[in-house]
């Protein structure tokens, strides 16, 4: 049996509540504050992060981790609360994992996250650029089209929770009745989904738990992760794309905001005068497909093959003969390909863990016009922006979305050029 690993108890004891001011916002959506120690340095005082606290308030927090070089507390008390604190619209939140923001303004929300893109951008790749203020979303609330509540294994003597896991735990779950976030038609879903679970729970029992899906494409909902959805992105008068997918594929979750980030991608990649368009990690098309009008020629690369398949017959679909969809890794999508780098674009849409270096290495050596850099984690991005710097690529413009309202996450667009 391993032994429990021994609480570090410098510089604050275990559940030791201390005072402090919060200055900021870390881009994991805590507060940050800074606190004297006895005997320390006066001018180097010990960071302290209390999730749910906000900038500008004084805070009773409640020690839990000592690391090397700060301290993780809880929130206990508010002493002088925001200007800019409101009332939670969920009732669970602060328990539930899934939201860090439902006690800001939704305006301070973008600001701040605003800030935290600008910061990263400076700390992280070395440049001082503006950065362009959030579009937010056209809805703050219910505007997830996509959710996967969780439940174990029922226990004896526990009642059953079917949600998400609880704030700052990897194994407890909190039972989640409603959404806030989702869209209302999921949560409809949801409500039915539940009451069966329970039914059949109290019948004959569960041996394991499960993950559930619930896929929203204009009103019709689905839990079937091999049912096949289709969504409209209007992305301007007279011109909707339908794009059709599996539930369970990847694709963006705020069909809300994602007219205008889809044009803003397909306007930027054409800005710069290429002729020429290659969407990597191009999934059901979406990039590619909306952009394809303002280019003699697109292609694009997935490595899931279901999704290469519905970006083939989205582009039948929709009237674009000139895309072109090859399933395969896409550190290997420059092979063979005709486009002349001086008049080609790409956008490169990679997961959250960013671009590998393989797939730089190759892109760097294509050395395309212009890249149009899509990101769901701005740290990952800035990392990756590195090597575009020394690679002899110049910032153009950075524009962060929000498409996860109440939440710390955000999508970032950073063009970038050759100089």
């Amino acid at each position: 049996m391993s032994k429990k690993k021994r609480f570090n108890d410098k510089p604050f004891g275990y559940h030791q509540e201390i005072e402090l001011s919060i200055s900021t916002l870390t881009n994991l959506g805590q507060g940050l504050g800074r606190v004297s120690l006895e005997g320390g340095d006066a001018e180097r005082k010990w960071v302290v992060m209390v999730p749910f606290a906000l900038p500008g308030e004084r805070v009773r927090a409640r020690v839990y981790r000592n690391h090397a070089n700060f301290s993780e507390a809880d929130l206990v008390a508010v002493l002088e609360p925001s200007p800019h604190r409101i009332e939670p619209k969920c009732p669970l939140f602060g328990q539930c994992g899934g939201c860090q923001y439902q006690n800001l303004r939704y305006e301070e929300q973008l600001e701040w996250k605003r800030r935290q893109v600008g910061e990263l951008v400076l700390h992280m790749a070395g440049l001082s650029i503006e950065v362009a203020p959030v579009i937010p979303s056209p809805k703050p609330f219910g505007y997830r089209s996509k959710i996967t509540p969780h439940f174990d294994a029922p226990r004896e003597g526990r009642d059953l929770a079917i949600g998400f896991l609880r704030q700052a735990n990897r194994f407890e779950i909190v039972d989640v009745p409603r959404c806030e976030i989702a869209t209302e038609a999921i949560n409809l879903r949801l409500t039915e989904a539940r009451a069966d679970i329970h039914r059949r729970a109290a019948e004959s029992g569960f041996e394991r738990g499960s993950t559930l899906l619930f896929r929203d494409a204009g009103g019709a909902v689905t839990g079937d992760y091999e049912q096949r959805v289709t969504e409209e992105v209007p992305l301007g008068p007279g011109n909707t794309l339908r794009l059709s997918f599996l539930a369970r594929d990847f694709f963006q979750n705020n069909p809300f905001i994602l007219p205008r980030f889809a044009a803003y991608v397909r306007d930027q990649a054409h800005a710069t005068g290429a002729r020429f368009l290659v969407d990597a990690y191009c999934g059901s098309g979406l990039f590619a497909l909306a952009a394809a009008p303002a280019f003699e020629r697109v292609a694009g690369v997935e490595v899931s093959e279901s999704s290469v398949a519905f970006a083939r017959e989205n582009a039948a679909a929709n009237g674009i003969a000139n895309a072109a969809f090859t399933a395969g890794d896409a550190s290997r999508i420059f092979d063979g390909l005709d486009f002349p780098p001086g008049q080609t674009a790409v956008v490169i849409d990679p997961p959250r863990k960013g671009c590998d270096a393989q797939f730089l290495e190759q892109l760097f050596a294509f050395r395309p016009r212009s890249v149009v850099y899509v990101s769901c984690d701005p740290a990952t991005q800035m990392r990756d922006l590195k090597g575009f710097l020394s690679a002899g690529y110049a910032v153009t413009a950075v524009q962060p979305f929000d498409l996860f309202p109440q939440t710390r996450h955000l999508e970032c667009v950073i063009t970038l050029a050759l100089g």
